[in-house]
Formats: C-alpha cells, structure tokens, sequence
C-alpha cells in the first residue's frame, strides 16, 4: 500500500493586505524579500511636508510653502519668547502672519517636532497652546481660548488646548479652552471641541442637510453621505 507525500501547512505571517473585502495572507518571505530602496531625506521640518502633501513633489515647491515659513518663524519667536526678549517675538509673529496669509502662532505656544499646517491660511495657535509630536493641521483651524471674561479671573493659568501626538485636525476645526486631546486623535472638519478627548479617538462635525433637493423643499434631510459613519471628515 503506497504512501502519499503530503507538504507541511504553511504558516502565515500576521501580515495582511485587504483587498476589498478580502484577506490575501503573504508568507513571510514575501514581505521581507524586497530589498528596502534608500530615500535622501530632509531635515525633519522639511521632510514632513514630502511624507503627509501628495502635492510636494520637489524641494523648490516646499519651500514656497506658507506652513513651513510658519513653523521656522515660530522657532525663532519662541526662543526669544522663552528668554524674556521683548517685543521682538511679537514682531516676528506679526510679521509671520502677514507672509503666511493669516497664520498667526502666539510665540508662547510649544510646539513639536514634524509640524505639518496643510494649506496655511486662516490658523490660530494661543499662547498657551502645547502640541505634540507628528501633529497636521489644515487651514482654518482655531486653538485658542473659551473666554476673556474666564481667563482674566485667573492670569497665568493655561487657557488653551494641549494636543497629543500624532493628532490630526481638519479643515475649520475648533478647539476651546484648556483641554486635552489624546495621541491618535482625528478631528474632523467644522467640529467644536469643547471638552477632553482621550487617545485612539475620531469626532466628525454635523454633516451639511437638504433644505431643498430637486426644487422640492425637504426640510433638513440628511445627505446619504451622513448615513455611512466614515473615519474621518476634513
């Protein structure tokens, strides 16, 4: 009685593509076969806007960009500012503010490494403002106070938000207050935060509605759009 040869079941790796709405599973060797091809990288303040703007395809265009006039300004405000320099750090605030289309960064505000403004324009950054590391805004995004009648009760308390790392914040997006929102945060388009967020979370704003659709008055229906919870809105 003959014997038949039988292989030994592979084991996958844990390393899955979707592709649709199927699972294609590659042994291990699949994924580390290919040689790794060496990229030239920038420095970091630079880099950052190749690795997140599909539209950064030369270093040319990059330096033409407003959020990154923006972020090195504010390096140099904020240095002075931290050193007690007068007056100085303002100026290059202001005068940040008017090369960027509207950017205006308070030279108190801390600020992390890989700074990424999308767009520029329309951005507001309190003075007691503390982002993180890996943090992308896109224009029109307020990080300011709830207050002034609230702040001058209390002068020197922080009034602004605390952003975490790796936190996203889309288009028009406002954050009030001295709130803290998590590493891993996305913050959709046109949302109001006005309390903590914890880490690994996603708040979208109201999504538009009909008043009318067709000539036909709707009365505030709802896009078939808001019907899918997406990830993210910018």
């Amino acid at each position: 009685m003959g014997t038949t040869d039988q292989k030994p079941p592979i084991k996958p790796s844990s390393v899955l593509l979707e592709s649709g709405t199927e699972n294609i599973t590659k042994a291990p060797s699949d994924v580390t076969s290919q040689p790794q091809p060496h990229r030239f990288a920038w420095p970091e303040c630079i880099q950052v806007f190749f690795d997140k703007d599909p539209a950064a395809t030369n270093i040319f265009e990059v330096l033409l960009y407003q959020g990154l006039h923006a972020i090195l300004l504010h390096r140099a405000a904020h240095w002075l500012y931290k050193r007690n320099v007068p007056i100085i750090p303002r100026l290059i605030s202001q005068f940040s503010r008017v090369i960027t289309g509207g950017i205006e960064i308070h030279p108190g505000a801390k600020i992390g490494r890989r700074f990424f403004i999308d767009h520029g324009s329309g951005v507001v950054i309190g003075e007691t403002t503390e982002i993180g590391d890996d943090v992308m805004l896109y224009h029109q995004v307020t990080l300011g106070a709830s207050g002034w009648w609230k702040d001058m009760k209390n002068p020197g308390k922080r009034r602004h938000p605390i952003i975490g790392n790796n936190v996203t914040i889309g288009t028009g997006a406002t954050l009030l207050g001295p709130i803290n929102i998590g590493n891993d945060t996305k913050i959709g388009a046109m949302s109001l935060v006005l309390e903590d967020v914890p880490a690994n979370s996603v708040i979208i704003g109201s999504a538009a509605k009909y008043l009318v659709k067709g000539s036909k008055r709707v009365y505030d229906m709802p896009l078939s759009s808001s019907e899918i919870p997406p990830e993210y809105h910018i």
